[in-house]
């Protein structure tokens, strides 16, 4: 991975990460409030699983301009390329992203609990990467499951050694 693309639902407080190049949504984290911590964790994270980018594009939401964050990312081996205030654009891909999330899954839902929201978005996640198209990827979706098909009926393996006659053969 050679980028990563932040933003936030500051209304929803959720947060996502997502590839730049893959478009697959690598983590949504769900919560009353989003720290800085928050975000070196879900980061800390992905960077284990994928490695770390070359950089990080952001906007310059609190929880992702802290200097702790800003600290962390530097001592990781990226970068952060913040975006300019006001110009969402240059985070095109977040941006289309959280439209995504916002009409496809938040306006239409009222979670009466953090633990239900949290079920319902990861599951809408996982749709969104295995399942739902993307025009951009020729409508295939970003990371799809692996499709496991029929093996053939399993055949008894030869035998390790060629069958010997118990007794000579007379003819």
């Amino acid at each position: 991975m050679t980028a990563a693309s932040s933003g936030a639902q500051r209304d929803r407080r959720t947060e996502g990460r997502r590839s730049q190049f893959t478009r697959e949504c690598l983590a949504i984290r769900i919560g009353r409030r989003l720290r800085s911590t928050d975000v070196i964790d879900v980061l800390s994270d992905l960077f284990i699983l994928r490695g770390a980018p070359g950089h990080i594009r952001s906007d310059n939401g609190p929880e992702f301009a802290a200097k702790a964050v800003r600290e962390w990312i530097v001592a990781v081996g990226s970068r952060t390329a913040f975006i300019e205030p006001g110009s969402p654009w240059e985070n095109g891909y977040c941006e289309s992203f959280n439209a995504r999330l916002r009409d496809e899954l938040l306006n239409g839902e009222i979670f009466s609990s953090l633990a239900e929201a949290k079920a319902v978005i990861e599951t809408w996640r996982r749709h969104y990467n295995a399942i739902r198209p993307h025009s951009a990827l020729g409508y295939r979706p970003p990371a799809p499951e692996v499709a496991l098909w029929p093996a053939a009926q399993p055949r008894p393996a030869p035998p390790a050694t060629p069958t010997v006659a118990s007794a000579p053969l007379m003819n």
